[in-house]
């Protein structure tokens, strides 16, 4: 994975299924990752952190500032 347009829109579950596999929060971590890779075509590798892989998914924020993209 890694880089911008890494993945295809297609492709974007089974990465995100990695991406949320540590995490207790499964539903929203998907709902949040799957959105995020399908517009940015990109998953930062790993579990966590990373996301310096994938500058739209990185830069990507809630009204509150917040990170969009687990």
């Amino acid at each position: 994975m890694g880089g911008p347009g890494s993945v295809k829109a297609e492709d974007c579950a089974k990465a995100c299924e990695y991406r949320c596999s540590a995490t207790s929060h499964k539903k929203p971590c998907m709902f949040f990752c799957v959105k995020c890779c399908t517009k940015c075509l990109c998953v930062p590798s790993g579990t966590y952190g990373h996301k310096e892989e994938c500058p739209c998914y990185n830069d990507w924020k809630t009204q509150d500032g917040k990170p969009k993209c687990p």
